[in-house]
Order: C-alpha cells, then structure tokens, then sequence
C-alpha cells in the first residue's frame, strides 16, 4: 500500500502503542489503523488516560485536501476531532480504516480521545464541536468589540445566569434598560 499523502511511499507495519499496529509512512509518518484492532485495543487496555489542557501539537500536518484510502481507493471522509484545534481525521467507512497525519496520534492522546476514537466519527461528536467552535467565535467577536477584561465580567456573569432559577427575569430586566 502506498502512503494516500506522500503518494509514493510505501506503508510499513510499525507499532503505534503496546498492542495496537497500524501501516505506517516513514516520510510523513502518518498512520493507517484498522478500526476493527482499534477497537479491540482500546476495549483490552489498561492504560489510565492523561487528562491535559496544554494543547500543544496542534500544528501538526494536517491533510487539507480530500484522500484516497491506500486499500480501497475511495474517498475517505474527513471528522473534526475537537473544537480547540483544527486538525481532521481521515476514514474509510468501506474499509473501516482511518488516517492519522504525522502527529495526530500524540494530539488525540492530549485531547484524551486515544481511548475512545469511535466517537469522533459520530454525528452527535460533530454536532457538539460545531456548536463548540460556534460559540468560541461568538465570544471572539464579542472580545474584538468590548475588549478582554469585559468579556471576563459577562463570561462571569453568563455562570451565574445560568445557575440561577430567576434566569428568565433577569433577561426581561435586561431588556428593558
């Protein structure tokens, strides 16, 4: 099989955690995991998951265009893994295969979805990073308008809002000024 992002190079078997083989690119080091052992991994490991907020890999090489799976030839369809990067996630929904760019593997371990990749090809994953993303934007464009330290006071104060059971005449008294 050849690598669908450098196009000549050849995929090599190579580990990618204790138990779970992937196809690998020596170039770009992407990786093409079988879901089927994915799965099978996952179910069987012990590993504890590690919780980070530091978001560091999320440069990256991320595929931008559409791929071809090395095994099939089809288009494999690209998933949004998480609203605070940009990265996506390739599969193969024929082959049950997914592509992993260069770097994508230590990102799914920071964002804790190494255990539980599945999900991020859901619609109900997709939707809820949607809305995510939707509502980092809103508050980026609120931020560009009434500055930083404003944006903190209304962050703070959308917390107690939606906290408290007078909510809905808070919003009225609000309003009305």
């Amino acid at each position: 099989m050849k690598c669908p992002k450098c196009d000549k190079a050849d995929l090599r078997v190579s580990k990618v955690e204790d138990g779970l083989l992937a196809a690998n690119c020596h170039k770009c080091d992407g990786k093409l995991i079988p879901l089927f052992f994915y799965r099978d991994w996952a179910e069987k490991s012990c590993a504890e998951p590690v919780f980070s907020d530091d978001i560091s890999l999320s440069a990256t090489g991320d595929t931008k265009t559409a791929i071809s799976c090395p095994k099939c030839g089809k288009l494999m369809t690209k998933y949004k893994m998480d609203s605070k990067v940009k990265n996506h996630l390739d599969v193969c929904h024929s082959c049950d295969e997914a592509w992993l760019d260069g770097g994508e593997w230590e990102l799914l371990k920071q964002l804790n979805l190494s255990f539980s990749l599945p999900k991020v090809f859901t619609q109900s994953w997709q939707k809820k990073i949607n809305k995510e993303s939707s509502a980092n934007k809103r508050r980026e464009i609120l931020k560009g308008t009434i500055g930083d330290e404003t944006t903190t006071i209304v962050d703070e104060f959308k917390k107690v809002l939606d906290t408290s059971k007078f909510k809905e005449d808070i919003l009225v008294y609000l309003a009305s000024k």
